[in-house]
């Protein structure tokens, strides 16, 4: 298989700015994160890419990322498809609150075991397993079948959905995955073989850095 599985996580939010817990809320991109969509945009265009059919989430600023990786490839429309499943990790009641807030409420050792454990969630909210648990039945049954077939694929998402989807990907465990962190708007491609084992993968990220992300 020749065609490429692309999983972008959503460019610089208002909220990943102000280092707010963000989760199933609904800010848009800041004007770095436009730039950074855009630089997504015109790498994936320089790779030769162009997508059959897109999968983003129900929230804003992934599907404003996705519409302007798309724009800047060009060609033929690319149909998308939103559902709620790529959704960000909801963070219950640390959404809304910044690092410092919640450690004044919680103590930073509890909102550091929220932030980094596999399966605990914080209060009213999911944790990574959870988000796993909706993200992984998702990508079999919506999105691989498109890939099986010889479709380029995009799902434009965020940092913890498309980390659940990665886990699944590499076949890693609730540790590795923990230390694996997503720069924002940084294409991962992949190329699949037909049984959907991972035969090759790129990151391209830009020379910034990253950031560990609350949503």
């Amino acid at each position: 298989m020749t065609n490429k599985l692309v999983l972008v996580r959503h460019g610089e939010s208002e909220w990943n700015k102000r280092n707010i817990f963000t989760g199933i809320r609904n800010p848009d991109l800041t004007d770095k994160g436009l730039i950074e969509a855009v630089w997504a945009g015109r790498v994936l265009k320089a790779e030769g890419l162009h997508f059959d059919i897109a999968f983003t989430s129900k929230l804003k600023r992934a599907q404003h990322t996705l519409d302007i990786i798309l724009g800047e490839i060009g060609g033929e429309p690319t149909e998308v498809i939103e559902d709620p499943a790529l959704n960000e990790r909801d963070y219950g009641e640390l959404s809304g609150l910044n690092k410092d807030q919640a450690r004044a409420r919680w103590g930073e050792e509890q909102v550091l075991a929220w932030r980094r454990s596999f399966d605990t969630p914080p209060p009213g909210g999911e944790s990574l397993k959870d988000t796993a648990e909706r993200v992984q039945p998702y990508y079999l049954e919506h999105i691989w079948p498109h890939v099986a077939a010889g479709k380029n694929v995009i799902v434009s998402a965020h940092g913890n959905s498309l980390r659940a989807l990665i886990m699944y990907l590499e076949k890693l465990s609730a540790e590795q995955i923990l230390d694996r962190e997503l720069a924002t708007a940084a294409p991962q491609v992949y190329r699949l073989s037909a049984t959907g084992d991972v035969e090759e993968h790129r990151e391209l990220v830009r020379s910034e850095g990253r950031d560990d992300g609350m949503g």
